[in-house]
């Protein structure tokens, strides 16, 4: 009886000492999961982004390119947000909208900055897709949706081309979940406000849109991935009372002026 009390002591003690051990190994390090996460990211954005660069026009007018720029290097700058981590690519189409994909990828519309009454507006959706970007939403999104032995599937060449394609339309064309969407605002309003950039005109955007949520109109495409803007405009408002008032312009009248000019041409 000794003896088997004495086994089953060993036992327990030899369990909670392995159990012990494994836990202090940094199995992430060991497995390389993160560097593998990484990886996988990088390839699944240039994927993407090779994918719309092949079916859509990018503008690089040097006006258009140098305004938008300046935004995001503003934004980058007064956020403490590494700005070689942001790609911006600015495509020639009339649809309200803008999204991010993996790695750093930004892709805004020229309907979007021709639709934007004024650069905050605009500076607004920018914020609100850097924050996507940031918070790591967009492979939360991915993974969910897809998986992450689909996606990594994509990155051997395994994926196929259709796979491929409909997974950068979905990036482009539906929704986060609503918690999601709601941290990427709060997360824009505080850059916004630390950039010295009034967030009342991001909710004015988003109150725009609601009224065009009935009209067959280009904003459908913001719409559609952005839904209950007019409840998301009032707690933007409400979160952003009492913030910092003294707002500056990033660019000056007459290079947003220009810039949608040469949109134009």
């Amino acid at each position: 009886m000794k003896k088997i009390i004495i086994q089953g002591a060993i036992t327990i003690l030899l369990f909670f000492g392995t159990w012990y051990a494994l836990k202090q190994i940094d199995w992430v390090k060991v497995l390389k999961v993160e560097k593998v996460t990484d990886k996988t990211e990088q390839k699944l954005g240039d994927l993407f982004w090779e994918m719309f660069k092949k079916t859509e026009v990018e503008n690089k007018n040097v006006h258009v390119v140098s305004a938008i720029d300046s935004i995001i290097n503003h934004i980058c700058k007064s956020n403490k947000i590494d700005r070689e981590t942001i790609k911006v690519h600015v495509l020639n189409k009339d649809e309200v909208n803008a999204f991010a994909l993996p790695n750093g990828h930004l892709i805004i519309y020229s309907g979007l900055i021709l639709n934007s009454d004024n650069q905050e507006e605009l500076t607004g959706v920018i914020c609100h897709e850097i924050a996507h970007i940031e918070l790591n939403h967009v492979m939360k999104k991915l993974v969910k949706e897809i998986g992450l032995s689909v996606l990594i599937s994509m990155t051997t060449g395994n994926g196929g081309a259709e796979i491929i394609k409909e997974t950068a339309k979905m990036l482009s064309s539906s929704a986060f979940d609503r918690n999601l969407e709601k941290e990427a605002d709060i997360k824009a309003v505080d850059y916004l406000t630390t950039a010295k950039v009034n967030p009342e005109s991001f909710a004015n955007f988003l109150y725009k849109l609601s009224d065009k949520e009935n009209e067959a109109t280009k904003y459908l495409t913001w719409i559609s991935t952005h839904p209950d803007s007019r409840e998301r405009a009032k707690y933007i408002i409400e979160y952003s009372k009492n913030k910092l008032t003294d707002y500056k312009p990033i660019l000056s009248i007459k290079t947003w002026e220009k810039m949608k000019v040469k949109l134009n041409e």
